[in-house]
């Protein structure tokens, strides 16, 4: 069963769509009208109460169909009761009701007389859908909607079948049947008077019954045109009719009115219909009745006292004599007499003579077609009316009876009507607005008709086409009058039927001609030269009184001109400028003060027809009126005249004043100021900017609309007539001329003088007319005593008055102007202070004037009117940050938020095209909403979308169910997408909104909130409908394919906030990440509980293999977009007047506010065509007609240009904004949220993949690549990250250290595609510095992917030891994953050196060309080229391309000039950074070999030149992480950055050194390195003089560095006059007698890294010095005293020797940490075998000793928490292994050392032992280094890890010497 809603829904989205419904539309229309068939032949038929259901709703338990029972408590079932009893309805129905109201509205804590009302409208709502979908689908069938026939002709069967079944007779019962004062109908006595609609207003139930008799009478009224009307139901609509017009009306007259005119059309159609089927040889189907044919005769020919009853009855005796007219049996229209019974034609003329002797035409004008009801019905229907009654005066007059009758009709209205009596004037101008005249003077029956004939077409003037018994009727009524009446009657029919191109012509024709003896133009025109000739002459005569102008002329010229307006109105362009060659007449009377005013503005509006008409035409018009008509006319002689014109007698401002205010009409002031407004429209010179028409302006001001609120009207509608005009002035005004920056020195002057204004010759209107706003004067205090009556009043005036479209006109012209004011005011409102203040200033004086501005919003009759009070609102909530509150005070909120909600509601629910946005007034509101998201709380959006503004907004609990509000209307519209092109704008601005409120600080998370809830899921389902939906082609509609763009970024947008802000810690923000986490990469997620954190448990086989949405997306924004980036010169220059449009293009004075560009409601900046126009034409100058033709073809060809231009450059921004959304979704589910995804680096991968094909593809432009790249470094980081993030999918809580080594990495095939892509990406043909970098960094990033995973420091040893226990199958492993990174090396190589050459060429340009920071990514890029060269071949073409020489060039000229102090300089020394760091790969790559090619090219000495080496910045800039602060020194940057680097550079140069060549003094490495050393001996100096207990790594290492420098080169310089082996000695003595715990630490914190790495840097220093140590006594004998003589025994050459006491010291704290280190290294490596045995405790123990706490969470699972241990442990164990060799190695030094002392018996000759003294050290030296050899060779192999034999050997050696020692 479909719901009536979806009914409804379903037909309106099928019918009334803008393109034709699809077949699977039609199937669901054709499905959904067909299952409820039932519902609409028994429409609004509802069970009634029943006493066993009451008894069931009273025992508190009901069972609904297909429901469990339900449960009532006692406040439910007196509901239920009271609704059964009001609505005449079943109980259970009424349970059902109440059911559907808490799903709906929500009803928990709603009082109850609330529920009643709500759940009565919603039930009266669910009629409302039933009555709407039927009466769609009448209207689909009856009116041309543009559908296709087949779908037509299946409506049509099936509502035949509706209406043979009883439809219409259901349609007749209810119409009477709620009309009743009953609980079936308007409601009992007792029945609650109000019910609650869906927007939650409160809504009168009379009202709700009468607009469902409203539409069930059109729904009548449009069976009528399907089937034929039987003759029952004729006699049954004809009562109600009868009862209807005899009851009272109510207080909704209106719609009563127009219930009763369905009545009166429905008859009128049917009799009409089933006649001219009779006609048409179709048998009557009522004529065959013969008893209906006399009860009915009888019946409607039966008298009633009530005169309006008998009036109405009237009309339908009118379309029933035209029945018996057309259906007369055997009738014969040339013999009607010979043909019909008697008693037919006695029945006919009866008929006849009651319709003339009663004036029925004069009863249809005055009470059904000039009524405010009959105009303000649906338009569509009022068409049908008019169309019916077109077919019943065109069947009347055609008729020979009829005709007959209308003969003598005019012969007697000839005869009776006095010639010289006349009529009053009022009732000519009124043009019969006045009340109906009952004397038969003003309503004969022949007038009436004329009128009558007039009013129909007046109002449908196509329905003249091809009418030639019309015509033959206008040649009948236009003969012989001899009276004014006649006369003006028919020439009012003329001006009707010249109101099209034909009628036009042929009326001229006819009056032109000879047709009518008394009747034409030259009547016309000779009456009025004859008037003037007259005038003229009593001028001459002195004292002579002018000619009283007779008011039967007045009445007959004013018809005549009425004709001539009409005719040049609507007359073809072509033909109607020879028309009148001379119209000078129509001037010389508006002079005369005895001329009628209502006389002269007939002139005057004729008058205003012809400035349309040529240019030159509007010139003459100037002219004649400066020559003829009154003063201030043209403002230049108004200037120069002021004062003759203040002493004439008689002028506008005397016949205003005291002619026309004394008539209390004021014509002549209306067409005065109408016809200057159209010639001062048509004016296009605004270079004096209004000044000439100052007169104007003021008399307008001053004597017009100044006193217009005390004047008194004898009809309304002139009053509102008058206010329109001078505000249509005022507007234009506003709207032509602009102020300018002269304007604020003008009134800054005149400010000074208040008093005294300025004279009227310096004053300009628009100035004048701001300083009236803006100071609160009349014009201001005038328009706004339009509106504050308000809206409510405006709609009833509207709705029942005549004048009410004047009133409505009055309104939006007084908004518009306000609107124009807020634009102008700011520029000026700040030098014109304090006098005049900005408008919104004034308005806030009363706050009442601010709230009836905007509740103008509800004024559904006309959109600009809405549309207009929501740009106040928009321009004074920008203004006023406390405008939310304002209204808030004053009890306007809640009916405003009501009023925005229902307008955005009733544009929803359209199925119109708009194509402006700017007048549509959803987006408007969708605008305002957006732009005031953002300002400050509360604001209009919070307002409006019902935030909680008496608490925090934060705090906000959004309930959209609950509370109608705009927030609901766009969530419902957003949610079922239902009419995709006509809203596609509101659908994208919604979605906009969503985004904007969920990342503002204050709503995003009540709106995160609500977005994550189970029924929206932040519209993830979308992404089928919207996302991947395909894109409407550019040639069909653009504008569609634009907003479809920007919806799709908006929704991905919308997606990613709500995965990289949401609380996944809340089950419904989790579940709504899942479930777009499961649309974007079609897989199924499962929930799965809190302790077990955020991965995935879903399966690999759930997996949907199809292509992912996230692919799907990417693919929809791959399209080649529309080129804008070509100039207007290369476009346009080709055209005519090219270049006159490229310097309006390029020319900045035109560019800014005012100029030819805007910005549109989405931020681009488009060309305002209408400003582009005018600019050309301002600028082309013509002198014939061919001219002005070909500037008009060229001038429509730039505008086409335009239009593209404007379109094209939109849908390129689209799309970058659809592809930002796409990569803000891929990004952050990349970075944030891919531990939910299964198989990550494969959804990766293809993200990766996709991205670097779509950037390198031709289509994409430059904009689109650098998205598409940052995609791709997110993904490629990502991919680094998950090598060593823990592994998931795991089905057991144990972790192998193998998982580290076997780490999740892509295949080599995924890494080739990546690199191949990328190549191909970076050198694409369209590209930039930029975008480069961006590749350059993915280019970094993928070749540190692709190294090796296990640190190559890391020996085989602790990896077979990591990997088990040494099976074979593991060591297999560990081969294969040595194979396949070499594999991949060497494939890396070969993709690289297949495209080299352009490769090289891109980077090296960067390098050469580029900025700072692309040089060093450039730098870096040839960096990781080296690192993976094979055969040097990268190493060879840069050599070729000598740029390995100008880059050490470079590095010599580093430059700072500036002192270093800039941003510049900084990134100078990031370059030169980079350079030192591409040498150094050099070397360390290729060895000696690649060491010797720099040295070859002068590295030493070009590094040896740079003054970087020497900076010395103080106070410029100190680094943190990537940013820079003032705050302290740059030392240690320069530090890091230059001499580090430098320093590393020249030691790997020093692997030259050949300790062979020792005694070749020409060792030319060696010079060069000690003069390196030399040449920056203060540096050298400075390290060597750093403390080492404060020193930092970076100290440390530059210590290494100098001492590894010194200790490879310093031994071959005689001499030591720079004082460096003096160093070295004092850095010995300081190391070698520190405590063990300086090499390994037995503190609590010894896992620290930082101290790890001080250990590591401490051994190596240490080594370095006991090789230069070694060196020195291997090579140049030196030998060193057993222990310090305490005579110095160097003392005479001051050096400072180790001795040997001091290096058996050393030598056991070598010793002590070796056992450290080893032992430690041991006990770690058996825990990380024992990782899975060990609990939860240790584990944390472990993580806490490792000081890694704060990287895991309390949620975290143990298995994580086990891998986060194992990686620690195995980087402390890869630590101290390296800390074991090298404390292996320093021992293996030092004990060579003392071996060689020991084994050389000179020097043992030359130590002076002969002192007790000395022998005692010596044997104190060899008793504790036995000491400690012994504890050397207790090392266990198994826990140091490597082959102690050669070790061993040595120390076995030692302790031979020194038990030799001992024994001696």
């Amino acid at each position: 069963m479909v719901s009536p809603k979806q009914l409804r829904t379903i037909v309106e989205s099928a019918l009334l769509g803008p393109t034709p419904p699809s077949p699977s539309d039609r199937v669901e229309l054709l499905h959904a009208i067909r299952h409820s068939t039932s519902a609409l032949q028994n429409l609004l038929s509802y069970p009634p109460p029943k006493p066993a259901d009451r008894s069931q709703v009273q025992s508190k338990e009901v069972r609904l169909p297909d429901s469990p029972p339900i449960s009532l408590d006692d406040q439910d079932v007196q509901m239920a009761i009271k609704l059964s009893d009001d609505l005449h309805l079943n109980e259970i129905e009424c349970v059902r009701l109440l059911v559907c109201s808490n799903q709906e509205c929500g009803i928990l804590g709603r009082d109850p007389l609330e529920i009643i009302r709500l759940t009565a409208g919603l039930w009266y709502a669910e009629r409302r859908d039933l009555l709407t979908a039927i009466y769609t689908l009448f209207r689909a069938v009856v009116l041309d909607q543009g559908l296709e026939a087949d779908i037509v002709a299946e409506l049509q069967r099936y509502l035949e079948n509706l209406i043979n079944t009883g439809l219409r007779q259901r349609f007749i019962s209810l119409i009477k049947e709620l009309n009743r004062e009953d609980s079936t109908g308007l409601g009992g006595p007792s029945s609650e008077r109000y019910v609650l609609d869906s927007r939650g207003a409160l809504v009168e139930r009379r009202a709700v019954v009468s607009r469902e008799r409203h539409t069930l009478g059109h729904c009548l009224i449009l069976s009528d045109l399907v089937v034929r009307t039987s003759s029952k139901d004729i006699k049954d609509i004809f009562l109600i009719l009868k009862d209807s017009t005899g009851e009272p009306i109510g207080s909704n007259s209106s719609i009563d009115n127009q219930i009763i005119y369905s009545l009166l059309f429905s008859l009128v159609i049917a009799l009409t219909s089933d006649a001219l089927s009779a006609a048409a040889d179709n048998a009557s189907v009522l004529s065959c009745d013969a008893s209906f044919k006399r009860e009915f005769q009888e019946t409607v020919m039966r008298v009633n006292n009530d005169p309006v009853v008998d009036g109405f009855v009237g009309c339908v005796r009118l379309a029933w004599v035209v029945h018996l007219l057309l259906t007369q049996d055997g009738y014969d229209p040339k013999d009607a007499a010979s043909t019909s019974s008697p008693y037919e034609l006695r029945e006919m003329y009866a008929c006849l003579d009651s319709i003339f002797a009663n004036n029925v035409f004069q009863f249809f004008l005055d009470k059904v077609l000039r009524t405010t009801a009959y105009q303000n019905d649906d338009e569509d229907i009022v068409y049908v009316y008019n169309a019916y009654l077109h077919k019943l005066i065109s069947c009347f007059l055609s008729d020979p009876l009829a005709r007959d009758k209308v003969k003598e009709t005019k012969e007697k209205a000839m005869s009776k009507l006095n010639t010289y009596r006349t009529a009053p004037s009022h009732e000519i101008m009124s043009g019969g607005n006045s009340n109906f005249q009952q004397n038969s003077e003003m309503s004969h029956p022949f007038v009436s008709l004329l009128e009558f004939v007039s009013e129909i077409y007046q109002r449908e003037p196509e329905l003249l086409s091809g009418n030639d018994v019309l015509w033959t009727f206008v040649n009948f009524a236009g003969e012989d009058h001899t009276n004014v009446q006649t006369l003006v009657a028919f020439l009012k029919l003329l001006s009707t039927l010249a109101c099209t191109y034909e009628g036009a012509s042929r009326v001229y024709e006819l009056l032109r001609g000879k047709t009518f003896r008394s009747i034409g133009w030259s009547t016309l025109f000779d009456c009025l030269s004859i008037y003037e000739d007259k005038f003229k002459q009593s001028l001459q005569s002195p004292g002579a009184i002018l000619p009283e102008f007779q008011e039967g002329d007045a009445q007959a010229l004013v018809a005549y001109l009425n004709v001539l307006q009409k005719v040049i109105e609507f007359g073809n362009p072509n033909e109607r400028k020879d028309w009148f060659p001379d119209i000078e007449p129509l001037f010389k009377l508006l002079s005369y003060e005895n001329v009628p005013p209502y006389l002269k503005g007939a002139l005057r509006n004729s008058i205003t027809t012809f400035v349309q008409v040529s240019p030159v035409l509007k010139d003459t018009i100037w002219s004649f009126l400066e020559q003829y008509d009154l003063p201030v006319v043209v403002g230049s002689h108004v200037g120069k005249n002021s004062q003759a014109m203040t002493t004439q007698v008689y002028d506008m401002r005397y016949e205003l004043n005291e002619i026309e205010a004394r008539r209390e009409q004021y014509p002549s002031t209306i067409s005065f100021i109408n016809l200057l407004n159209v010639l001062i429209a048509e004016e296009g010179d605004v270079s004096d900017r209004g000044h000439r028409f100052i007169g104007i302006y003021r008399f307008i001001y001053n004597d017009v609309f100044g006193p217009f609120p005390q004047r008194a009207y004898a009809d309304p509608c002139e009053k509102w007539q008058l206010v329109a005009a001078c505000l249509k002035h005022f507007h234009m005004i506003l709207s032509m001329y602009d102020l300018k920056d002269d304007d604020v020195d003008h009134i800054a002057d005149q400010s000074h003088s208040i008093m005294q204004p300025a004279p009227v010759q310096m004053q300009l209107p628009v100035i004048e007319l701001m300083k009236d706003f803006m100071s609160g004067k009349t014009v201001f205090r005038n328009i706004m005593s339009i509106l504050l009556p308000g809206v409510n009043y405006t709609i009833e005036e509207r709705t029942n008055q005549i004048y009410g479209n004047f009133l409505e006109m009055a309104v939006r012209y007084s908004l518009e102007i306000l609107i124009l004011v807020f634009d102008k005011d700011l520029m000026v409102s700040d030098f014109w202070r304090p006098v005049y203040q900005p408008l919104d200033v004034v308005l806030t004086h009363d706050h009442n004037q601010i709230v009836a501005l905007l509740e103008y919003v509800r004024y559904d009759i006309e959109p600009q009117i809405q549309q207009c009070a929501i740009k106040i609102m928009s321009i004074l909530s920008s203004r006023m940050d406390g405008l939310a509150q304002l209204l808030l005070k004053s009890n306007a909120a809640a009916s405003m938020i009501e009023d925005y909600a229902s307008c955005l509601e009733v544009r929803s629910e359209e199925s119109q095209i708009i194509e402006d946005s700017s007048k549509d007034t959803g987006v408007l509101i969708m605008q305002l909403l957006i732009d005031n998201v953002n300002r400050p709380a509360p604001n209009v959006t919070h307002l409006l979308l019902k935030f909680d503004l008496d608490s925090p907004v934060e705090r906000t609990l959004l309930q959209p169910k609950f509370h109608f509000s705009c927030l609901k209307v766009i969530l419902d519209m957003l949610e079922s997408l239902s009419k995709p092109e006509a809203h596609a704008l509101l659908y994208e601005f919604g979605l906009q909104l969503l985004y904007e409120l969920c990342v503002d600080p204050l709503t995003s998370g009540p709106m995160m909130d609500l977005l994550s809830t189970k029924k929206y899921h932040c519209f993830v389902k979308h992404l089928d409908a919207i996302g991947t939906a395909l894109l409407p082609k550019r040639n069909r509609n653009q504008g569609l394919r634009i907003s479809s763009l920007h919806q799709r970024a908006w929704l991905l947008k919308l997606l990613a906030v709500e995965l990289h802000a949401a609380d996944i810690t809340s089950p419904s923000h989790r579940e709504t990440c899942q479930n777009i986490l499961s649309q974007l990469f079609s897989q199924n997620l499962n929930d799965y509980s809190a302790d077990q954190g955020i991965t995935s448990i879903s399966d690999t086989t759930n997996r949907i293999l199809a292509k992912s949405k996230i692919l799907e997306l990417l693919d929809v924004v791959q399209f080649k977009s529309p080129d804008i980036s070509q100039k207007a010169s290369q476009v346009v220059a080709s055209m005519k007047y090219g270049h006159l449009a490229e310097d309006i293009l390029s020319n900045p004075s035109t560019s800014g506010k005012g100029g030819i560009y805007y910005y549109s409601e989405r931020g681009d900046r488009l060309i305002d065509l209408a400003a582009f126009r005018d600019k050309l034409w301002q600028g082309i100058a013509f002198t014939s007609e061919a001219e002005l033709n070909e500037a008009r073809e060229s001038v429509q060809q730039l505008l086409r240009w335009g239009w593209k231009y404007n379109k094209n450059l939109e849908e390129q921004a689209s799309q970058l904004h659809m592809l930002t959304g796409w990569s803000h979704v891929a990004e952050v589910s990349a970075s944030r949220r891919i531990a939910f995804l299964q198989n990550t680096p494969e959804i990766l991968f293809k993200l990766l993949d996709a991205s670097l094909s779509a950037s390198g593809s031709p289509d994409c432009s430059l904009k689109m690549a650098l998205i598409l790249t940052q995609v791709g470094l997110t993904c490629m980081a990502k991919l680094r990250d998950e090598r060593f993030m823990c592994p998931t999918g795991l089905n057991s809580d144990t972790v192998t250290s193998l998982d580290l080594l076997l780490a999740r990495q892509l295949s080599n095939g995924a890494c080739h595609t990546i690199l191949f892509k990328l190549v191909l990406a970076i050198l694409r043909q369209e590209s930039s510095e930029g975008l480069r970098r961006r590749q350059y960094a993915l280019f970094l990033g993928y070749c540190q992917y692709c190294q090796h995973i296990v640190d190559p420091d890391v020996p085989a040893t602790v990896l077979q030891f990591l990997s088990g226990d040494g099976e074979e199958s593991e060591d297999v492993d560990l081969r294969k994953i040595d194979k396949d990174q070499a594999e991949l090396s060497l494939a890396n190589f070969s993709i690289l050196r297949k495209e080299a050459q352009p490769f090289l060429d891109v980077v090296i340009k960067d390098v050469t060309h580029g900025s700072e920071s692309g040089k060093t990514m450039s730098i870096n890029v040839l960096d990781a080229l080296i690192h993976i060269d094979h055969e040097k071949y990268f190493l060879n073409q840069l050599q070729s391309r000598g740029f390995l020489r100008s880059c050490l060039v470079s590095i010599s000229n580093f430059n700072y000039l500036d002192g270093g102090l800039s941003l510049e300089s900084m990134q100078r020394i990031c370059t030169l950074e980079a350079e030192l760091a591409f040498m150094l790969r050099i070397s360390h790559k290729y060895g000696k070999s690649g060491a010797q090619v720099l040295f070859s090219m002068g590295a030493l000495e070009h590094i040896g030149s740079c003054k970087a080496l020497n900076m010395q910045l103080k106070g410029s800039f100190m680094r943190h992480g990537n940013r820079f602060s003032r705050d302290k020194p740059l030392n240690v940057d320069v530090k890091r950055m230059v001499t580090a680097p430098i320093l590393r550079l020249a030691l790997s140069l020093t692997s030259l050194v050949d300790t062979s060549q020792f005694f070749e003094v020409k060792n030319k490495v060696v010079r060069e390195v000690v003069q390196f050393v030399k040449g920056h001996q203060l540096t050298f100096d400075q390290i060597l003089g750093e403390e080492f207990s404060v020193a930092d790594e970076l100290i440390m290492e530059l210590t290494n560095l100098a001492v590894s420098i010194l200790s490879k080169v310093w031994s071959y310089e005689e001499s030591d006059e720079h004082g460096f082996i003096q160093s070295l000695f004092g850095m010995m003595q300081i190391l070698f007698s520190s405590d063990p715990d300086c090499f390994v630490s037995t503190l609590s914190t010894r896992f620290l890294e930082i101290q790890r790495k001080a250990e590591l840097s401490t051994s190596r220093l240490c080594f370095s010095l006991s090789s230069y140590l070694y060196f020195l006594i291997t090579k140049k004998s030196l030998r060193l005293p057993i222990a310090d003589n305490p005579m110095g025994f160097h003392a005479s050459t001051g050096e400072q020797q180790p001795t040997l006491t001091l290096l058996g010291f050393f030598l056991e704290s070598m010793a002590t940490s070796l056992e450290r280190a080893a032992e430690e290294k041991y006990l770690l490596l058996s825990k990380i075998r024992d990782i899975n045995e060990l609990s939860r405790q240790e584990v944390d123990e472990i993580i806490t000793l490792c000081s890694r706490e704060g990287n895991v969470l309390s949620s975290e699972d143990i298995e994580k928490r086990r891998y986060i241990a194992m990686v620690e442990m195995c980087q402390i164990v890869g630590d101290r292994n390296r800390l074991t060799m090298l404390l292996l190695l320093l021992a293996e030094n030092i004990m060579n050392v003392i071996l060689v002392h020991f084994q050389d018996s000179h020097s043992v000759k030359t130590i002076p032992y002969g002192t007790k003294h000395e022998q005692d050290n010596l044997t104190l030296l060899c008793g504790k280094l036995v000491r400690t050899l012994e504890r050397l060779e207790l090392l266990s192999e198994e826990k140091i890890g490597r082959n102690l034999k050669v070790f061993r050997r040595l120390v076995t050696s030692l302790k031979e010497l020194a038990y030799h020692k001992l024994a001696v």
